[in-house]
């Protein structure tokens, strides 16, 4: 048994793999999820952003016009508030203005129109390059003007404008960490039901391969039986056959059917002759063994029953697995012993070719799926099957010397109870060629 090309390690000089339509389907979906959960997240931290920043320029404006207006009210021209300068234009029309006041203002449009007018004016105005919020009012006989040197209130908005964007920009990559988090989180639902349905399909098409080139092998022959003149009644045993290959293949169409859904297989164990399913199997492979020029010898090494506790429709395809695998790597004329014996409290299958055989140092690697370690499912189904009967199976061989795969499941030590002898039914040919009577 050899590891063909379906069973070889990959070389550096094999064609680079695909990749997976379905990986590639998950990647554009999570990377979808992320940015809309990146950009949703910005664009909230950007629309609280804005809002802060018009808050504060609003804040500004009616603090400067309020403190305008009560320093225009009631503050001392030579002590005016921090940050503000005062300007008095008397009756007799002379001007004073605080210590320190910009020799650019005040503006004297401004003065003479609310000393005229008496109302009340408030304006923002460029001066020598500088910007300034200006309110001119009347106090008694004298014109009072107070402005405020808006550069101050700009730094400070520029240093919360800086500060909104770096925090923009880390709410950013914070969005982006956390949309990677919740893609992942919402997409590995989508990945695990991907996930389940390559396999599922990869056991259905491994798992009907054999039931199906048994029952084919076996209509072909039959049907060349049939044409070649055979007598219908000598090939009844030959349709048996195929009654109980069409029986074994719906179990595992039930057992697939149910995996599909999502049920666990709990079927109650019970007691499984392993001698019996190795010799029912043999016979169900006779023809296509024949067909390839192979010979099956079951043996039963030694005394003792060969009765295991486990479904009986699993354990047959463990079997089944192992023959089919078997056969594919056996030559013509080449040969395939399946042996049982029973040890301390185990019972032992050991399914043996004289094939092409395999390397040892890849016995592991065949018991992986073929997704991660690039060798066949079978195998794999195998293990499965016998770890859930809390068995192991081990693989011996060598390049050109066939190939050893060894069983061992727990024996079934309960008696088993008496068993009502049973007539043989007459042969059907009997039956046939016996006159009616009456």
């Amino acid at each position: 048994m050899s590891l063909t090309s379906s069973h070889r390690r990959p070389t550096d000089g094999d064609p680079p793999r695909r990749p997976d339509p379905d990986r590639r389907l998950l990647i554009r979906a999570r990377r979808r999820l992320t940015v809309q959960v990146a950009g949703a997240i910005s664009v909230v931290l950007a629309l609280v952003g804005v809002l802060v920043f018009c808050a504060m320029l609003h804040s500004q404006s009616a603090s400067a016009q309020r403190d305008l207006a009560t320093a225009a009210q009631h503050s001392p021209v030579a002590h005016p508030p921090p940050c503000l300068w005062l300007y008095e234009l008397r009756p007799d029309g002379t001007l004073h203005g605080s210590p320190g006041a910009p020799v650019s203002l005040p503006v004297h449009g401004a003065l003479y129109q609310v000393a005229a007018a008496g109302r009340p004016e408030t304006s923002q105005v460029t001066v020598a390059g500088r910007d300034y919020l200006v309110h001119t009012r009347r106090r008694g006989d004298t014109t009072i003007q107070a402005a405020l040197d808006l550069r101050y209130q700009a730094s400070e908005r520029q240093r919360l404008l800086r500060t909104l964007i770096w925090a923009e920009v880390a709410g950013l990559l914070a969005a982006l960490l956390v949309g990677q988090v919740v893609s992942r989180h919402a997409i590995a639902p989508l990945g695990e039901a991907l996930a389940r349905q390559r396999r599922f399909a990869a056991d259905v098409s491994h798992e009907l391969r054999g039931p199906l080139t048994r029952l084919h092998t076996r209509a072909q022959l039959l049907s060349r039986r049939l044409r070649g003149g055979t007598d219908p009644i000598l090939l009844i045993d030959e349709v048996d056959q195929l009654v109980t290959g069409s029986r074994q293949l719906g179990e595992v169409v039930e057992d697939l059917l149910r995996s599909a859904q999502l049920k666990q297989l709990r079927r109650p164990f019970g007691p499984v002759d392993l001698a019996v399913l190795s010799a029912e199997l043999a016979v169900a492979e006779d023809a296509r063994a024949a067909a390839r020029g192979v010979s099956i010898e079951v043996r039963c090494d030694g005394p003792g029953d060969h009765v295991v506790r486990g479904v009986e429709s699993a354990l047959r395809r463990v079997i089944s697995a192992l023959l089919d695998n078997a056969l594919g790597h056996t030559s013509v004329g080449g040969h395939i012993w399946m042996t049982l014996s029973s040890g301390p409290g185990e019972v032992r299958l050991i399914v043996r070719d004289d094939g092409d055989g395999l390397d040892p140092h890849d016995t592991e690697r065949l018991f992986a799926r073929f997704e991660g370690a690039g060798y066949g499912l079978g195998l794999a189904l195998v293990r499965e099957v016998v770890d859930g009967h809390n068995g192991t199976i081990t693989a011996d061989g060598r390049p050109g010397g066939g190939a050893t795969f060894t069983v061992r499941l727990p024996a079934d030590r309960t008696p088993m109870p008496p068993v009502e002898p049973v007539v043989a039914p007459e042969p059907a040919w009997e039956r046939y060629q016996r006159p009616l009577s009456g």
